[in-house]
């Protein structure tokens, strides 16, 4: 019987575990700026609390973020649509994650985008996820093609 309920417990723990999460965003423009330098991109990856598929999203980033290949084209932070964690723009104005989604337009969780060490946005937004079997297709040609752009500009 002892052994029915650790089985039930951990099956019942196992949704409740959340994804590791990305580096959460504080200074964009410093972020952008110092990965632009090595002709890197950013990588922001738009979530909100309770969202298993912003959960998805992360499973397929943080690998990224820690794999040294992807490291060596991009750098990946974390912007909460519902957080009013404290947040300095592109530009180093000062305002919050909740009010730099807004003004960026994103109103859906996952979305990642691209940008470059200036903070203009490279090739189309990824907003949800899509089809999930094609998911880490989709964020390493939106990365590669990202850096590939980065690297003619640098």
């Amino acid at each position: 019987m002892a052994r029915w309920l650790a089985a039930i417990l951990a099956c019942v723990a196992l949704p409740l575990a959340a994804a590791p999460g990305l580096p959460s965003a504080r200074d964009l423009a410093a972020d952008a700026g110092r990965l632009g330098r090595d002709g890197r991109v950013l990588v922001v990856l738009y979530s909100q609390a309770d969202c298993t598929w912003c959960d998805a999203a992360r499973r397929y980033l943080v690998p990224m973020a820690n794999d040294d290949h992807w490291r060596r084209r991009a750098g990946f932070r974390q912007v909460d649509l519902d957080a009013d964690t404290a947040l300095a723009d592109f530009a180093g104005r000062p305002g919050t994650h909740r009010e730099f989604a807004r003004r960026q337009g994103i109103r859906l969780a996952p979305t990642v985008a691209i940008y470059d060490a200036r903070g203009v946005q490279r090739g189309d937004r990824i907003v949800g996820m899509r089809t999930p079997d094609f998911y880490g297709q989709y964020l390493e040609q939106a990365i590669e093609s990202a850096h590939e752009t980065a690297q003619l500009k640098h």
